[in-house]
């Protein structure tokens, strides 16, 4: 199978396929990221912002092209594609508008004569490593603050994202990003390793799995590169109490099988109370029952979208027969479909047992597992129980309460009476083996900056 490719994960159809870079032309895009850069830097950051706001300008003109590329290449839905590519802009425009401000020369107290100012500068050409489940929000929150801050960018997307990868390239260049300045590339990981060690590249940023995580991190720390790792997740979403346990049980199970279940800081463990388990997961058990596969370009009530790949769907399907062996119920959905195609049922899995190697594993698709709990000190230590601590939610009638307990959560992100609050303004990130740093936001400017003291003495 060719190693970059289009491939809609519905009927296993290749509809593209793409040549993986020489290592000549690896050399030929660091040597022209390097030269933009010097170039790129030098440009105010006010002419910086500007290229970068047309680019959030032209991702709302080609919004449906955008949507429907995505939806070929990893199966979404029309209506969720075209909701990513609109957050996409959002964080693109977001940081054209707000970057200059957030870069700005600050000055710090001195305790000797003189005046303390911290510049944030850029650094140089920066490697992105960016997976398939959201091809232009992961892109967008690495690519436009670091852009503004006058650093280039080197990505390597997945390998099923191959066309929308190559029209964020021309986005950008139409846009004005100098030629070099954001450049795709069809790398191996060979080549992938080879960047890193190059002293142009002077950072990396990769969100994807915790092993890719362990093997990126690995090389930078090598090679003495900051890097920024958005690891895997298994968050949990703790339901303490509720005058209307269906309404909590849907807005769990949509968020569930949002993007197919494949998302990053997805509520994949529903930790609930005991007195209202039964109907939680009754309610859910009814959501999931009578849905049919759908096709993601024209997707009707009560149908499904594929998977990205069919070996995702058959990994997913591993693991709740794994799960299932090991002693948990799966309650209703939870089938493959036969191939080609990479449908899997939506599903409902209890009793995972706690000492089962289930219930350490992050499942990357719909599959909603439920947890019973008696207490908060319980609910709580159910939640901290994983080597994960991407983000988390807790819902209760009392805020206090659910205050309390979400204070507790060993976590990058913590929600009270939502499940994942999401939007430019607010960081991104996680603690444990979900990795490191934060993207969006204020502080995601700053991953990739050179804060230099300036001090002029008195």
């Amino acid at each position: 199978m060719a190693k970059y490719r289009v491939q809609n994960p519905a009927t296993g159809e290749i509809v593209e396929t793409f040549e993986v870079a020489t290592d000549a032309q690896i050399g030929e895009t660091l040597a022209a990221a390097d030269a933009a850069y010097r170039e790129w830097r030098e440009r105010s950051v006010q002419e910086r912002a500007a290229v970068v706001k047309r680019v959030a300008e032209l991702f709302e003109e080609r919004k449906d092209e955008l949507a429907r590329l995505i939806a070929v290449e990893m199966g979404k839905s029309m209506a969720e594609s075209l909701d990513e590519v609109e957050f996409a802009r959002s964080i693109i425009e977001y940081y054209a508008v707000h970057g200059p401000s957030l870069i700005t020369d600050h000055e710090i107290p001195s305790t000797i004569p003189g005046k303390a100012i911290i510049e944030q500068l850029p650094v140089g050409a920066l490697l992105g490593v960016m997976p398939w489940n959201f091809p232009y929000y992961q892109v967008a929150r690495f690519a436009a603050p670091n852009l503004v801050l006058g650093n280039t960018i080197i990505l390597k997307h997945a390998d099923i994202c191959a066309r929308s990868a190559l029209t964020i390239q021309a986005i950008m260049e139409e846009a004005g990003v100098p030629v070099g300045g954001y450049q795709n590339v069809f790398a191996s990981h060979e080549q992938i390793a080879t960047m890193i060690a190059d002293p142009r590249v002077q950072g990396v940023s990769l969100t994807g799995s915790e092993r890719a995580g362990g093997i990126i991190g690995e090389q930078a720390g090598r090679h003495l590169k900051k890097c920024v790792l958005e690891l895997g997740g298994n968050d949990a979403m703790v339901v303490l109490d509720s005058d209307d346990v269906a309404s909590v049980a849907q807005a769990a199970w949509d968020f569930r099988v949002y993007n197919g279940g494949q998302v990053c800081n997805s509520n994949k463990r529903l930790i609930v109370m005991d007195d209202i388990y039964d109907e939680f997961v009754a309610e859910l058990r009814r959501l999931a029952t009578g849905l049919e596969p759908g096709d993601q370009l024209n997707l009707g009530e009560g149908q499904y979208v594929p998977l990205s790949s069919r070996a995702a769907a058959e990994t997913v399907n591993a693991q709740v027969q794994k799960a299932v062996a090991e002693g948990a119920t799966l309650e209703v959905g939870g089938v493959l479909s036969e191939g080609p195609g990479a449908y899997f049922s939506p599903a409902v899995l209890t009793g995972v047992p706690r000492d089962s190697e289930s219930y350490r594993e992050e499942m990357f698709g719909p599959v909603a597992t439920v947890y019973r709990v008696h207490s908060d000190d319980e609910a709580v230590d159910v939640a901290n129980d994983s080597p994960f601590g991407l983000g988390g939610s807790v819902f209760s009638t009392d805020e206090a309460r659910a205050a309390r307990v979400a204070s507790r959560l060993d976590v990058g992100m913590t929600h009270v009476n939502t499940i994942a609050a999401e939007a430019a303004e607010l960081p991104f990130g996680g603690v444990k083996r979900s990795g490191f740093g934060r993207e969006m936001g204020p502080v995601g400017i700053g991953e990739f900056a050179n804060r230099r003291l300036r001090f002029v003495a008195k």
